[in-house]
């Protein structure tokens, strides 16, 4: 998966495809253009995050599994403590991908 791509398997990606898909299967866009819309989402998602949401977030859990590939981090935890604005919340487990900023500008 090209670094752009990785937001595709969000929810909202995942629903922006499957109407796509649907849409092609219809009839009534094109799998170019299907694809020219997906390109775009991947492109402003990207920009939406990094300009519209000041959000800061922190974990605090047991790593059960980490991995960095070509700058993309994933992080797998248990029992975490999430805090986001209102405050901690604690989730049974989490997964969390974290990619260089550098790699989304290329």
């Amino acid at each position: 998966m090209a670094t752009l791509e990785m937001y595709r398997s969000s929810t909202i990606g995942i629903c922006l495809s499957e109407t796509l898909d649907t849409m092609v299967g219809d009839g009534i866009l094109s799998p170019e253009l299907a694809y020219q819309v997906l390109i775009q989402f991947d492109k402003s998602i990207v920009e939406a995050l990094g300009s519209q949401v000041n959000t800061k977030v922190s974990f605090k859990g047991l790593i059960r599994y980490y991995n960095n590939v070509e700058g993309v981090w994933i992080f797998d935890l248990r029992k975490a403590q999430v805090k986001i604005d209102q405050g901690p919340k604690i989730v049974t487990s989490v997964k969390v991908v974290v990619c260089d900023s550098k790699l989304l500008t290329q």
